[in-house]
């Protein structure tokens, strides 16, 4: 049954007291910035960037004109109140992101740079400041501020895979997955109300012919697909495989999953 416990099967992970490190080490802030910031990022990324705001995080992606995952990130409003957008995205795709992003700018007055004065904190319980993970509220909380001492990237990977969330390019590959195959709709990773954008053709029409064959799945590794892992966790016990729907079978899922795919092959 697509509705098993799956979360009974996970691991248990313990949520961060006032005590624990908050500071993601493995994510980091890239600052867009300009006059022309949030229109240049409006037409290269799934999410409709006017509409951002403070305290209200938004969930996209970097695709492939056919529609594939590049890079997936989280954008935030600047909270000073310029226009300027702020990526939370993998530390080490720093380098990649700002590249490809400068690649599109051409002769717009826009600047693209990292931001090492910020960094990304995640707690499981919510803290004053801290805005909701705009994915999925049960992973918890997340803020920009300066590095704190210690390292919460461990504690966060184990809590996001046991939610049944895929991230980054070690899950999501990189011109290897479909955005809408990597659960982007159900994360709130696309706006289908906002103009064109980079991978837009082939992301509208699967949603529209509700046409989502393939699945990013967190599964127990004993029941991962060799042939369709894309990476294993074997401290976790789990695997993230590049699924078809119809293969999946007894493999537990999470409920907001299980009720998608439910949903799709209605």
């Amino acid at each position: 049954m697509l509705h098993s416990p799956y979360l009974k099967l996970m691991p248990a992970t313990t949520p961060p007291t006032t005590l624990c490190a908050t500071t993601l080490r493995d994510r980091s802030v890239i600052r867009v910035g300009g006059a022309d910031a949030r229109a240049f990022l409006q037409g290269l990324l799934t999410q409709d960037v006017t509409r951002l705001s403070v305290g209200a995080p938004r969930y996209a992606g970097l695709l492939t004109p056919q529609g594939k995952a590049l890079f997936d990130m989280i954008l935030w409003a600047d909270p000073a109140g310029s226009d300027d957008v702020l990526i939370d995205c993998e530390a080490a795709r720093v380098e990649a992101l700002s590249r490809r992003l400068m690649l599109y700018r051409l002769r717009r007055p826009v600047t693209v740079a990292a931001e090492d004065g910020l960094a990304v904190h995640w707690s499981a319980d919510p803290v004053d400041g801290a805005s909701a993970d705009p994915r999925l509220p049960a992973l918890g909380w997340r803020w920009l501020a300066a590095a704190g001492e210690g390292d919460a990237s461990e504690m966060f990977r184990a809590h996001r895979l046991a939610q049944g969330v895929p991230e980054g390019v070690a899950e999501l590959g990189e011109d290897k997955t479909l955005w809408l195959e990597s659960n982007a709709e159900e994360l709130h990773g696309v706006d289908y109300g906002k103009g064109c954008y980079v991978g837009q053709e082939n992301t509208a029409r699967m949603h529209y012919r509700n046409k989502v064959n393939r699945r990013l799945v967190v599964l127990p590794l004993e029941q991962s697909d060799p042939a369709r892992l894309r990476i294993a966790y074997p401290a976790l016990g789990l695997a993230v495989d590049h699924r078809p729907v119809d293969s999946l079978g007894d493999v537990p899922l999470p409920a907001w999953q299980a009720a998608a795919i439910a949903a799709n092959a209605e």
